[in-house]
């Protein structure tokens, strides 16, 4: 398991936060936290690939740095 602090631009409040946390519970992730600017996850890279979380929270609306 890979555990990563991916930082996260244009999240501005709680909503945004939910916002992640909803599109990364699709996924096959530990989601172990999600603040303003930043989510931190655990996975496995044969289950899931780095860029498909990115692209999954850039498709809830974000940036990641």
């Amino acid at each position: 398991m890979k555990s990563e602090k991916i930082s996260i631009k244009g999240m501005s409040c709680g909503h945004c936060v939910m916002a992640v946390k909803r599109g990364l519970s699709k996924l096959p992730v530990v989601v172990k936290d999600v603040q303003v600017g930043s989510a931190e996850v655990e996975y496995d890279e044969s289950k899931v690939s780095r860029q498909t979380i990115v692209e999954t929270i850039e498709d809830s609306g974000y940036s990641v740095e």
